[in-house]
């Protein structure tokens, strides 16, 4: 018999009681800042509402604040709250208006919203965080770096006294200094984890099993990769000749750290050897064709050749001698007589076998799902994810082909010209997906995180990710009603078989930094010394209101599928899946930004006794660390339109922040001496700040 949780503030019959669930509750409310790390499906959402109505009951006028990475994931939390709790709920995000969200967090006792809306709102002091008496940080392996998470929980342990902190995820990453990142930055000072195989876990767990579905490239895909591979062996010999490898065996993360190697040699030398920019041309070589490689061996010849499209468009000596190479040349005629042919990726046909014998098409008995919302009981529900939207394209229109009821979705974030899902969209696919008007769901990463996607009877991956936090939230995609099941295709002796032992080692790692008490114990910082500094540090001058314009939530800019989206990052189109790369980039920027934060902080420290500091700050720097560290010492912030400079801290001085690589492009556009006659022109002591010290990203002869 399902018994129901009792208490003043949850509605009667609303939530089943789980011990688990109420001892997991009882402990954060007991130790303090907690990080929760557990599978998706097992509730992790009912602890927070179990924690919030005890914090709401006991401090009287208090609120909650429950933070989400996406603004589908922020609606479904208040969908879930208002289903729970009695109390006001609403959400705050950056499509809500500026004097609706006040209104909103002024009525409100649960608030769910995005961080970056509520750090802008915080910033701009339309509320404050000292009668919030509990946060929850869901998917709280996003608070490293500069990620508006860190913000918030410093902000947050800094204003109130009464603070709780909760994190949630399924996994907080692989790496041990990840996690201890992640527990800094959240102020955390219990870690509770909880697996499939806990014995009060168990009865509530249905088991997952996952399939590994092996395919041969077939003859002519195998001809063609053989002469990519020709191409690329040939640059890869030609890098280990000039001594900037060791061997030609090197996978992609190899590659990038010689890149970074070579252009620090140059910025360090005053006349490079010319060898060094041979070597940036091969290796950007290189990493084209190890991307191409990449998705002729996973997805095929289509996207191979798409690829190349996009190669033809470059202007760079890169490009224009991978095309001029024969090896490369001969592989794109193959490919396009094979794709004009009509040849498919094995995998294509292996998935549609499989769609076919779960949706019962080829006199195959239907599996009859046991989900208990009453809705098309005779229909599985299927999730295909896949990587990339041309790949999905492709899934989508394949299944048309062959009856199958498919449904595309993806992010809200414009990708090489297509723009986008809206949210109201999303919700409308998803609605059609649950009452059956479609079978199968086929998605990018987008549906990976916290989408409010049950019942589903199958997952299958069309490529592996070399996430163990990806493969984790995929797989808790099903499993969630009756014992689930996950298919992953793999081409052998390709980068899938890479990207599979990849996933998991990282996921067997990750298990192991959390192993045991003592290695908990070890990750975990004296979060309590911690607090205490922050509410220590040294406020200089009056707080005033500033007047920062609102930044665009991270799911408006496809923050869930930004590998995705982010494959533009390099001129080079790096492949998405190219985790370490995107977290190079996000640290290095990070560093940067720090420069030009320590000198303002260590300028403005020099000054106490003054008691008006003001900075006025362009609108292009909206979304800067460096506003969140002028807000810290209490510095006045003014965001204005500014014909010149980015900050102007005087009326004498402004100052030009400039990056390397924004400083290089700046010198080729020819952009850099105008920007400097007219801060000369404007202020009598214009200062120019160069952060970084790669100058020669753009390969641009330090002679000039």
């Amino acid at each position: 018999m399902v018994t129901y949780i009792e208490h003043p503030l949850i509605r009667p019959n609303s939530a089943e009681a789980r011990i688990y669930q109420q001892v997991l509750a009882a402990d954060v409310l007991k130790n303090g800042n907690t990080m929760i790390v557990a599978p998706t499906a097992l509730g992790k959402t009912i602890i927070a509402i179990l924690v919030a109505a005890d914090r709401l009951q006991k401090l009287k006028g208090s609120k909650i604040l429950i933070l989400a990475p996406s603004k589908p994931l922020t609606i479904q939390h208040e969908e879930n709250f208002k289903h729970f709790l009695n109390v006001p709920c609403t959400s705050i995000t950056g499509a809500v208006k500026t004097d609706e969200r006040e209104k909103r967090w002024a009525e409100s006792q649960v608030i769910c919203a995005t961080p970056q809306t509520v750090e802008s709102d915080l910033l701009n002091e339309r509320y404050t965080l000292d009668d919030v008496s509990l946060v929850v940080f869901d998917e709280c392996h996003h608070a490293v770096g500069s990620y508006s998470y860190v913000y918030l929980a410093t902000r947050y342990v800094k204003e109130c006294q009464n603070h709780l902190i909760l994190g949630l995820t399924a996994s907080p990453g692989h790496d041990k200094s990840k996690i201890k990142e992640v527990c800094e930055n959240l102020f955390i000072q219990d870690i509770t984890i909880k697996t499939e195989e806990d014995p009060d876990v168990k009865p509530y767990f249905n088991p997952i099993n996952i399939d590994w579905i092996k395919v041969e490239m077939g003859p002519r895909l195998e001809k063609i990769r053989d002469l990519v591979n020709k191409a690329l062996n040939v640059r890869l010999k030609g890098l280990k000749d000039l001594g900037v490898i060791n061997t030609v065996s090197v996978n992609k993360r190899d590659i990038l750290k010689a890149r970074s190697r070579v252009q620090r040699k140059i910025g360090q030398s005053v006349n490079p050897p010319k060898e060094c920019f041979q070597a940036i041309s091969i290796l950007s070589a290189v990493i084209n064709l190890q991307h191409a490689l990449g998705l002729l061996e996973s997805q095929g010849v289509a996207p191979f050749n798409d690829y190349v499209g996009r190669l033809r468009k470059k202007t760079t000596r890169a490009a224009k001698n991978i095309l001029l190479d024969p090896n490369f040349s001969k592989a794109v005629y193959l490919a396009k007589e094979a794709e004009d042919y009509g040849l498919e990726h094995p995998k294509m046909k292996k998935l549609i076998e499989l769609l076919k014998l779960e949706l019962g098409m080829d006199g195959q008995t239907r599996l009859k799902s046991l989900r208990e919302d009453g809705e098309d009981k005779d229909s599985p529900k299927i999730i295909v994810f896949t990587q990339f939207r041309d790949t999905l394209d492709m899934i989508h229109e394949r299944c048309e082909r062959e009856g199958i009821k498919s449904v595309r979705f993806y992010g809200q974030g414009t990708s090489d010209g297509k723009k986008g899902l809206t949210q109201k969209e999303q919700k409308n696919i998803i609605k059609s997906f649950k009452t059956g008007n479609y079978d199968v769901l086929i998605s990018t990463s987008v549906a990976e995180e916290g989408i409010d996607i049950p019942a589903v009877d199958l997952v299958i991956l069309y490529e592996p990710v070399p996430s163990e936090i990806r493969m984790i939230q995929r797989r808790g995609r099903t499993g969630r009603k009756s014992s689930g099941r996950m298919k992953v295709l793999i081409t052998k002796k390709t980068i899938d078989e890479g990207y599979y032992w990849t996933s998991v080692r990282r996921e067997s790692r990750m298990k192991t930094q959390l192993a045991t008490q003592e290695a908990i114990e070890e990750l975990k910082l004296n979060a309590a010394e911690k607090i205490e500094v922050e509410r220590t540090v040294k406020v200089l001058g009056k707080k005033e209101k500033s007047i920062v314009e609102d930044p665009v939530d991270s799911d408006m800019d496809d923050s869930l599928e930004e590998e995705v989206s982010d494959e533009d990052i390099e001129e080079i189109e790096l492949e998405n899946e190219n985790e370490s790369k995107l977290k190079e980039i996000k640290e290095k920027e990070a560093k940067e930004e720090q420069s030009l934060e320590d000198a303002i902080y260590e300028e403005l420290a020099k000054n106490p006794q003054n008691q008006e500091l003001v900075v006025y700050v362009d609108t292009r720097e909206g979304n800067s660390k460096v506003i969140r560290a002028l807000d810290t010492i209490g510095v006045k912030v003014k965001v204005n339109t500014m014909a010149v400079a980015d900050y102007q801290v005087s009326e004498e001085v402004a100052i030009e922040r400039k990056t390397a690589k924004d400083f290089v492009d700046s010198i080729v556009d020819k952009r850099l001496f105008k920007q400097a006659r007219m801060m000369m022109e404007e202020f009598k002591k214009p200062i120019m700040i160069l952060e970084g010290n790669d100058f020669y990203s753009g390969f641009i002869n330090p002679n000039a």
